[in-house]
């Protein structure tokens, strides 16, 4: 039924968090025309969490040794804006675009949704 998530992110310096997106991060993308960027994102999972306050959405990039990939992140001229934390359900650090948008990491210490499909 559903081919894929096409994922938006609003950015106060779209040009240089594209080029963080495909220099620093390296991900693979295609070019939908006058130079506006669309990145391939590793396979993905959603989830629904309650909440009292107003609706919102997040997103993470999931990783398996969050140590290891801020280092690396960081090896690349990435700014670490959030020390790895243990949140019990995974442990949880942060990357800052160039825009100062904070990008969220996180190492799951829960089964995975995406292994499920082949």
């Amino acid at each position: 039924m559903f081919s894929g998530a096409h994922v938006i992110l609003y950015s106060r310096d779209a040009e240089a968090d594209r080029t963080f997106l495909k220099d620093v991060l390296g991900f693979a993308h295609v070019d939908a025309g006058r130079g506006w960027l669309i990145f391939e994102l590793p396979p993905a999972e959603i989830a629904m969490h309650p909440t009292d306050g107003e609706p919102r959405s997040e997103v993470y990039l999931m990783c398996d040794d969050i140590a290891e990939t801020l280092k690396a992140l960081e090896d690349r001229g990435a700014e670490v804006s959030r020390p790895v934390s243990d949140q019990g359900w995974g442990l949880v650090g942060a990357v800052r675009l160039p825009s100062g948008t904070e990008l969220p990491l996180y190492q799951p210490h829960h089964p995975v949704a995406h292994s499920l499909s082949p």
